[in-house]
């Protein structure tokens, strides 16, 4: 059974001190075929604590070198994961044209240049009301700018919201997540089953299997698997739930990419 992980980061994303040859090595210990860099290149980003600014060149010729060295062994992938803003499109179009990447996840971290991660942004923002906004966002971000091959962690931000069961309710958004979902369908696009959900406790990945079914039955095809790792004890975490996730909604593959190409691996 073919095991990938493609979502991770590293210590050339700001927010990781993790060493990319230990990376490698943790996916191979936990028995991987295949992982996929992905650290943060996050444009303009509004807080000092952290910088998401990414040293693309070096980044790559270190991947390079990892591939080289680990050759035979581990399928290793070059991508990037692009913090989006609706005013941020020709950017990140000049960036992804510029760069060979394998994959590229698209992904909302910033509402209204606001990061719900930070408890100041529910500052008078009702949890129902900050949800709305963020996938409003979300949409505007794929219309602005359209070059990824999957969407991050749809429902990333009820990782942080002020819930009570912390849980993402499709129904309380089903005419706006339709919408994203359609859109991403119909530009050939794809979403994650991101198991940082199960890390932050939500007891699903993001977005959550309303979400994945819902994709599927649109006719939704393209999905990866990722940790969205940051330390080495998740490298690899929780793929197996997600799996039986997957398959719970109907889909008969998985996805990896490689030269911005996908390719569908069965579940079995």
């Amino acid at each position: 059974m073919l095991k990938a992980d493609f979502h991770l980061h590293s210590s050339f994303s700001g927010d990781s001190d993790t060493v990319p040859e230990r990376i490698v090595e943790s996916g191979l210990r936990k028995g991987l075929s295949a992982i996929c860099f992905t650290d943060h290149y996050d444009a303009d980003y509004p807080y000092d604590d952290v910088c998401f600014e990414l040293d693309t060149v070096a980044y790559l010729k270190k991947i390079g070198e990892l591939r080289s060295a680990y050759e035979g062994r581990i399928e290793i992938g070059a991508g990037v994961e692009l913090g989006l803003q609706p005013r941020l499109g020709e950017l990140y179009r000049s960036y992804t044209e510029r760069f060979p990447f394998d994959f590229v996840i698209g992904s909302t971290h910033l509402v209204d240049g606001k990061d719900p991660y930070y408890a100041s942004f529910w500052e008078g923002c009702t949890p129902g009301n900050g949800i709305l906004r963020f996938l409003e966002i979300t949409l505007e971000n794929m219309k602005a700018f359209d070059d990824f091959d999957v969407y991050g962690h749809l429902d990333y931000i009820v990782r942080y919201a002020p819930l009570e069961p912390r849980q993402f309710c499709y129904g309380d958004y089903g005419d706006l997540m339709d919408e994203i979902l359609r859109f991403l369908i119909s530009h050939g696009k794809g979403i994650e089953v991101n198991t940082g959900g199960y890390k932050a406790g939500l007891g699903c990945p993001n977005p959550c299997p309303e979400v994945l079914r819902r994709y599927r039955e649109l006719g939704g095809e393209i999905v990866t698997m990722g940790s969205d790792a940051h330390r080495l004890e998740y490298v690899g975490s929780f793929m197996d739930e997600s799996r039986e996730v997957l398959r719970s909604c109907g889909f008969r593959y998985f996805t990896l990419f490689k030269e911005r190409k996908a390719e569908f691996v069965r579940l079995d």
